[in-house]
């Protein structure tokens, strides 16, 4: 149960002192040894069947004729230097839309310039098999993506911005403000009263898909207050002890999810319909049943989401 939560991995050096000159990074993108991951709409490249490892490539690779030129530096890792490179502009042969518009994208995206058992892949989908520090560092690229995608503009002045220090940076050419990457905090509790947890399901969720209650933190608010606020609000239950017990980055789109284990003082729920669409308490003995599989109401949670980390800590003994 020490194992790394998924995305929370450390690679090398993040080098963060060489984002901010052009010199180095530019020696860098020339460098034969330097390796460069591809995202295709939040997607990485993953080389092979085994869906193990990204499609990390070098500079000059054709499949980088699609990226864009801001390159995302992401520092340096097993003695190379490592970028993540935009290709959306490539549009595959047959794209599915209503697919790619789903809860869960689960179809494989071909591209011609790379072998045939490369694909752009949903990265939740490649959770529990795509190594620790490949994961984490496909998870940071998509963060600062979406980041640069939905702030194209000065928050100051509203004129267009413009990319700097390698993708850490925007910066307005009118206003001279600089804007740095955002990251949202999420705390995420598993709740429990007795021999038993809490659980609940957003609207629009598929089927049986419950989860451990999750919500922003407010401005001004402790991380511990927002674990107490966001259950009362959904449920209705009043927590006492609440205690830390790990993070995961989560790029969907830009979020930091922070696990804690709070206790509740009672078990009656009072729905907040908006926010929740069902909450129920649920046994350890019948969350055996929903982890493998065997449950009839209740799916089995996504393996490597922070939640699914809660739920088998707490199954395991080590959060006690």
């Amino acid at each position: 149960m020490q194992r790394d939560i998924v995305f929370s991995a450390e690679w090398d050096d993040r080098t963060a002192e060489v984002r901010r000159d052009p010199a180095a990074i530019a020696a860098l993108r020339s460098n034969p040894t330097t390796r460069v991951l591809p995202m295709w709409r939040g997607r990485p490249l993953i080389a092979g069947a085994a869906r193990t490892k990204a499609g990390w490539v070098a500079p000059g690779h054709k499949i980088l004729d699609d990226a864009r030129d801001d390159w995302v530096f992401l520092g340096h890792h097993e003695g190379a230097a490592r970028f993540a490179a935009d290709v959306s502009s490539w549009v595959p042969d047959s794209l599915e839309e209503a697919a790619m518009a789903a809860f869960f994208d689960p179809v494989d995206y071909y591209h011609p310039a790379v072998p045939s058992d490369y694909a752009f892949l949903e990265l939740r989908g490649l959770m529990v098999s795509l190594s620790a520090t490949d994961a984490a560092m496909a998870s940071t690229a998509r963060a600062l993506m979406n980041w640069h995608q939905s702030h194209r503009y000065c928050a100051s002045c509203g004129q267009p911005s413009v990319v700097t220090q390698s993708g850490w940076q925007r910066r307005c050419p009118a206003c001279k403000a600089s804007h740095f990457p955002r990251t949202d905090p999420v705390v995420i509790m598993l709740v429990l009263r007795g021999n038993k947890v809490l659980l609940g399901r957003s609207p629009g969720w598929p089927e049986g898909m419950y989860s451990t209650l999750a919500g922003f933190v407010e401005p001004g608010e402790a991380l511990e207050g927002a674990v107490r606020r966001e259950v009362h609000e959904e449920t209705g239950i009043t927590v006492r002890a609440v205690r830390y017990v790990g993070g995961q980055p989560w790029s969907w789109p830009n979020s930091l999810m922070l696990g804690f284990v709070a206790v509740a003082e009672d078990d009656e729920i009072t729905l907040d319909p908006v926010e929740l669409e069902d909450a129920i308490w649920v046994t350890r003995e019948d969350m055996v049943d929903v982890l493998a599989g065997l449950h009839p109401t209740v799916r089995r949670p996504r393996a490597g989401a922070i939640a699914y980390e809660l739920i088998t800590r707490w199954l395991s003994g080590a959060l006690d």
